[in-house]
């Protein structure tokens, strides 16, 4: 499609935008109405999206049907988090997220394998495609397996609250990612602007609403303050890691597609390995030792990638994503338990959407 750097930017961030913006609105909404059908309905249109992305070609058709995906991934999600909440009696949900988190870091790096093995020998339309039979097995699993779940007793959703969490949100990423491309000229500025007062007035209207959207007074704790800003900064570390990575690999040493994909994998092995060993110590050392443990290993995995340079190879790379996937795989789903378990039941789709709106956010930045 001979992207630009910035084509190719949004293309990532078609997908991220409303995916970040949405999430907590969408969550609310699960909670209230039901969250199998809305697992069910945002498979439904990230499967819809993927279909278009398959036939357009069109840089914008392209991060239009991204942003399609993104929307169903917003209403998928946070369904995702408030089920294992909703259905998994305390003992067994945090050998629940942690599986669910290893699910998460085991898709980070075999994406980008199957890809690579697609692109071989298809069209790179292939690489949508293959989301839609993934996306109606899992409709199956869901009308089979899953029960039907919403919340008890839930008053009206804060529209309000939610508007402004999705301009909020929006108007940041989109400063964030328009600005150093293109300069801070009166876009950027004027969606960064947008994006602080949007955050104030959100604020404001929670403090004031007798049922908020996302109580804003649970920043005040520190174990959910913390577990927010954990969960920030490894996607923030991680996703930049991939990207720089995945272009090092091709662009410099040479590799393939599917070649660069294989070279990914020690990720996902790592955050297998940490998911395992959180599983054990968590409940022996506790939440703080573990994030924070993981939070260490993950800035030396980060520092490690500052030694690269043009002369380096694969070997190079082997060790801050082995470092990073360990991180992940250790802190991740104590701070997504710490998180979940804040909220009330009624507000498990909130608090799934909030875990994975600090993920995306982090991501995208």
């Amino acid at each position: 499609l001979g992207l630009s750097s910035s084509d190719l930017q949004w293309v990532i961030d078609g997908y991220t935008v409303p995916y970040a913006a949405l999430m907590l609105v969408l969550g609310a909404i699960g909670d209230k109405y039901s969250r199998r059908g809305a697992l069910v309905t945002g498979l439904v249109i990230f499967a819809g999206g993927s279909v278009m992305g398959s036939l357009v070609d069109e840089t914008g058709l392209v991060i239009a049907a991204r942003a399609v995906m993104g929307v169903g991934a917003a209403v998928v999600m946070p369904a995702t988090l408030s089920l294992l909440v909703a259905i998994f009696p305390r003992g067994e949900r945090a050998r629940a997220i942690t599986a669910w988190t290893a699910t998460s870091g085991l898709a980070i790096a075999v994406g980008p394998l199957v890809a690579g093995w697609l692109l071989e020998d298809h069209a790179w339309g292939s690489t949508f495609l293959i989301n839609v039979p993934v996306a109606v097995l899992a409709v199956i699993g869901a009308l089979l397996l899953v029960p039907p779940s919403r919340a008890a007793g839930m008053g009206r959703i804060d529209y309000v609250g939610g508007l402004l969490s999705i301009v909020s949100v929006g108007s940041l990423v989109y400063a964030t990612i328009e600005g150093p491309h293109f300069g801070w000229g009166a876009g950027p500025v004027a969606a960064a602007v947008v994006a602080g007062v949007g955050l104030v007035a959100f604020v404001a209207w929670e403090l004031r609403h007798p049922h908020p959207m996302l109580d804003v007074r649970r920043f005040l704790q520190r174990p959910f303050s913390g577990s927010m800003l954990a969960v920030l900064f490894f996607f923030f570390g991680t996703y930049g890691a991939i990207y720089y990575s995945t272009q090092f690999l091709q662009f410099v040493l040479g590799y393939g597609a599917l070649e660069t994909g294989v070279r990914l994998l020690p990720l996902a092995g790592a955050v297998f390995v940490g998911a395992a060993v959180t599983g054990r110590l968590t409940p022996k050392l506790g939440v703080k030792a573990m994030i924070g443990s993981g939070m260490v290993i993950g800035t030396v995995g980060v520092f490690l990638l500052v030694l690269v340079d043009k002369g380096s190879t694969y070997s190079g790379f082997l060790a801050p994503m082995l470092l990073l996937g360990l991180a992940i795989g250790l802190s991740v789903s104590p701070a997504t338990d710490t998180i979940m378990g804040s909220f009330p039941e009624s507000e498990l789709g909130v608090g799934g959407g909030a875990n994975d709106t600090a993920l995306e956010l982090g991501g995208s930045l």
